[in-house]
């Protein structure tokens, strides 16, 4: 046990399935908290709110250089996952000195804009709110994971607010740091689960008699045991997932950079709707969900050049928002399948290993003619996210049926 787990109450015990996996049960998120795990779920949606918004409000005012934001961010992203799964970060001290990183970079806006530093620090500041905040609600709510990680995701989409009200430097400068503000407070009351937590219902070693739950489970299987982020690596899953991401990543930047501001914000509008696609994973599995969001991705990408040059202005309109809706559908259903493929006690370092590569095609040229390329890269994930099964967990066409039954054995 962590030193920053809870202590144990007299109903606690912990079970193991037939894999040799642990689970500690007997606690309820009410036990633990004294509330409902819900609340845990609306703070994380804070803090990712908060990072999109200040991160928006620093790139938009122009006073500094995004680039070193968005490569602290990535950069600090596996550290601050290690330091978090060994129980040296909690949740309130990385959080809340995260929004205090951002908010530093936010007030060099106004008082030292050509700061340098200041990118940097408030990269590392999102860093490490995102570090918590993504993975928080998958470990509240491992029977069904989807949902809250998507409703979670969804509140990056609050950098469309920068966007639609048209603010002045200053005025971004006082948005950003005042949203950052509400994320430190925030932070103080955020708490995570003591590892192998399972709550009370449904019982992780018996099927649910709840036909929704059942359906969630049999699509969305828990880990088989909890693997290290060096064992994940050592998975060719994690290096699929890994370009997935990378290639949604690319797709959504080149997306981004060519579309007018209106076009950007409704990317980041259709964004809210990535709670929508959490839910759809947890009934249809993560990982159909998963190519149908890369399909979409990449095939959006043929439409979008007549789009933009259609008379009417809503074609780009729709084209941007399924942008949007498919690209962090891609982030959740990532963040929510790596807790269900390499458990969820290192799930901060995991995740943070693929989260590397999100700044990469921010160091490409974005040419007006790559959408057939983009589209291309789009579908050829949509391929790749078909092999992500699993580790260690045998699909039913591997069992080999016995070729000597006992009834057999028996009647000789």
């Amino acid at each position: 046990m962590r030193t920053t787990d809870p202590p144990a109450s007299p109903d606690c015990r912990e079970v193991r399935d037939r894999r040799g996996r642990v689970y500690r049960v007997g606690e309820s998120d009410t036990d633990l908290l004294g509330c409902g795990r819900i609340r845990m779920v609306v703070l994380s949606w804070v803090g990712m709110a908060g990072v999109g918004c200040a991160g928006a409000a620093y790139a938009v005012a122009g006073a500094g250089d995004p680039r070193l934001w968005v490569l602290a961010q990535a950069a600090v992203a596996f550290p601050a996952g290690w330091l978090r799964d060994g129980g040296r970060l909690p949740a309130r001290t990385a959080v809340t000195g995260g929004a205090l990183g951002m908010l530093f970079a936010c007030l060099a806006l106004t008082f030292a804009p050509g700061l340098a530093v200041a990118g940097a620090v408030g990269g590392a500041g999102a860093g490490l709110v995102c570090a918590t905040c993504l993975t928080s609600p998958g470990r509240w709510c491992p029977e069904r994971r989807g949902g809250p990680t998507g409703f979670v995701v969804s509140g990056c989409a609050v950098a469309a607010v920068p966007l639609l009200l048209g603010l002045e430097p200053a005025g971004l400068a006082a948005t950003g740091a005042g949203v950052c503000l509400v994320v430190a407070v925030a932070g103080r009351f955020l708490r995570e689960p003591p590892r192998d937590w399972w709550p009370p219902h449904p019982h992780p070693l018996r099927v649910p008699d709840d036909p929704v739950a059942r359906r969630v489970l049999a699509k969305n299987p828990p880990a088989v045991r909890q693997h290290t982020a060096g064992e994940a690596a050592r998975t060719p899953v994690w290096w699929l997932t890994g370009l997935c991401l990378l290639g949604a990543a690319g797709i959504t930047v080149l997306d981004v950079h060519v579309l007018t501001p209106s076009g950007r914000a409704a990317v980041l509008a259709a964004a809210l709707a990535a709670g929508g696609a959490g839910v759809l994973s947890d009934l249809a599995g993560r990982r159909v969900t998963l190519v149908a969001a890369l399909a979409v991705l990449g095939a959006v990408q043929f439409a979008l050049p007549a789009a933009g040059r259609a008379s009417a202005a809503w074609p780009a309109a729709v084209c941007a928002g399924v942008v949007g809706l498919a690209a962090s559908a891609v982030l959740t259903l990532v963040t929510a399948m790596t807790a269900d493929h390499f458990g969820d006690n290192h799930v901060a370092s995991v995740n943070g290993l693929p989260a590397g590569v999100l700044p990469l095609p921010l160091l490409l040229g974005s040419p007006h003619g790559a959408f057939v390329l983009a589209g291309c890269s789009g579908l050829a994930c949509a391929a790749l996210a078909l092999f992500l099964t699993p580790p260690g967990r045998l699909g039913a066409r591997r069992i080999v049926p016995n070729p000597h039954p006992l009834g057999e054995e028996m009647a000789t």
